[in-house]
């Protein structure tokens, strides 16, 4: 069986009602995805900055994994940036 670690680095920044996130991939070759996440505190909404946080986060990590399925779909790709396993996806899908 062969194992493999992925490893996803989340930034979280906040300004005031305002909360950015970036979720980085590095891969195995050296390249880099990163997904970026915005959220914003309704001031209708009491302040509970985890919400937004984790609101953010969610959002990034979707934009990181749009990235990552559209880069397996996309051979042109391959050499620009290739994520752990896409080598494998890119043959299964071909």
């Amino acid at each position: 069986m062969d194992r493999k670690q992925w490893t996803v680095r989340i930034f979280v920044t906040e300004d005031g009602d305002d909360t950015s996130v970036r979720a980085v991939l590095v891969t195995r070759g050296g390249g880099r995805v990163d997904g970026l996440g915005r959220a914003r505190r309704n001031p209708a909404d009491r302040s509970v900055p985890e919400i937004g946080d984790e609101l953010a986060v969610a959002r990034a990590l979707d934009d990181l994994a749009g990235k990552l399925s559209a880069i397996s779909r996309e051979p042109s790709r391959e050499a620009e940036v290739t994520p752990p396993g896409a080598a494998r996806l890119l043959a299964a899908t071909s």
